[in-house]
């Protein structure tokens, strides 16, 4: 009760767009937030930052790499529950087709998400809230602003809310797309060292980078892959390295079939 009565109070004093922001945050996540400007700080890009004069620690990026950590440890502790008959291997993958890039952005965009986040007026009208590594990100973000704000079980519950309702974890348990899983379990199979993964390449502004990996096993440089995130481009070079070790794409589709 003191927490909502709190959380009135300082909603009061916001201005109105700050306010409809949180609004929408609250509507989001089915709950009262009591620190709005954590949330503000969880939509704030870095392009943000320069022209209002604030700090390097103000945009979403640190809070970020909290809700990364804590939307990993969700999955897996709901993972864990609802396939408790399954391997580590299995709910591994699983936890990776979850967290993905591409399926967080899904969820920031059914939370509208991209209808909020806060840019600088210079980069305006260039695409950046509708992104797929923005989205990613500042889903992570509100995560860790929901975390720091009312704690890991309001957090684990939106998490969960979210994923059964957005989510066929059925369709999921059959797709084989997670191809650095893949290439890891054909390493291991055949005696061969973890594959590496290393950024060759970085092009393009902060907001719209171009990262190029190559894969490496036991120092030998094997396929590479682009993307505007090291998450994605690291997928497309463990494909290209599975193409090169299995020698065609016929047997990398068998290969994927026997996984």
């Amino acid at each position: 009760m003191v927490d909502r009565v709190k959380a009135w109070m300082v909603k009061r004093a916001l201005d109105e767009g700050t306010k409809r922001k949180i609004d929408h945050i609250e509507r989001a996540i089915g709950t009262y937030t009591i620190n709005p400007y954590i949330y503000l700080r969880a939509l704030r890009h870095r392009s943000k930052l320069i022209e209002s004069n604030l700090h390097h620690t103000e945009s979403y990026e640190q809070l970020e790499f909290l809700g990364d950590a804590i939307l990993d440890l969700i999955v897996s502790e709901m993972l864990f529950e609802r396939f408790s008959t399954r391997n580590e291997g299995f709910m591994t993958q699983m936890r990776s087709r979850i967290v993905k890039g591409d399926t967080l952005a899904l969820l920031s965009k059914e939370l509208q998400l991209h209808q909020i986040i806060e840019v600088g007026d210079r980069v305006k009208d260039q695409g950046i809230e509708s992104s797929t590594s923005v989205l990613a990100d500042i889903f992570e973000a509100l995560l860790g602003a929901i975390y720091r704000d009312r704690g890991y079980e309001v957090v684990k519950s939106f998490v969960s809310k979210l994923i059964d309702l957005h989510l066929d974890l059925n369709r999921l348990e059959v797709e084989k797309d997670n191809y650095k899983s893949i290439l890891l379990e054909y390493a291991q199979s055949k005696k061969m060292p973890i594959p590496v993964y290393e950024i060759i390449k970085v092009t393009g502004p902060d907001h719209e980078k171009e990262f190029e990996i190559q894969v490496f096993i036991n120092a030998v440089p094997y396929g590479t892959g682009e993307g505007k995130n090291k998450k994605k481009a690291e997928q497309i070079a463990a494909r290209e390295t599975l193409l090169m070790l299995r020698g065609n794409k016929r047997s990398l589709e068998h290969l994927v079939e026997t996984l």
